[in-house]
């Protein structure tokens, strides 16, 4: 198997959906017996540390949240449009849009968390960007 570069491997995670990236650090945990989540607190520390609450403020606002709130009169088509956004299986998609109010997407860019919500309301949804 020949080894890849690490632009190589940054470009094969940008491919990845949010839940494979999440399984895939699950599983990179259990075999090397690590945990990625130590890290993020001493970056968060440090962001706060260097530039007090306003680096930090500033760092919230790249991420957002989308909110399925209801899924209207047309459930189905709101499946349909969960599915394509997190690839997730049609009883997984079903269960969420079932329960909602969920989150659809987390920790999502600007740009993701617009589209998102466009698409999810055109479908015929209401839903909130946090």
């Amino acid at each position: 198997m020949a080894k890849l570069s690490q632009d190589e491997l940054l470009a094969q995670f940008e491919e990845m959906t949010l839940i494979e990236l999440s399984e895939f650090v699950k599983a990179f945990e259990e075999k090397f017996d690590v945990t990625a989540a130590a890290a993020a607190p001493v970056v968060v520390a440090g962001a706060a540390g260097q530039g007090g609450g306003e680096a930090a403020a500033a760092e919230e606002k790249d991420e957002f949240d989308v909110i399925l709130a209801g899924a209207g009169d047309k459930k189905i088509q709101v499946i349909k449009v969960v599915r394509e956004l997190t690839s997730l299986g049609l009883k997984e998609a079903k269960d969420l849009v079932d329960g909602a109010p969920k989150p659809v997407l987390e920790k999502v860019n600007k740009e993701t968390a617009d589209k998102a919500k466009e698409a999810l309301e055109g479908a015929g949804a209401s839903v909130e960007v946090k």
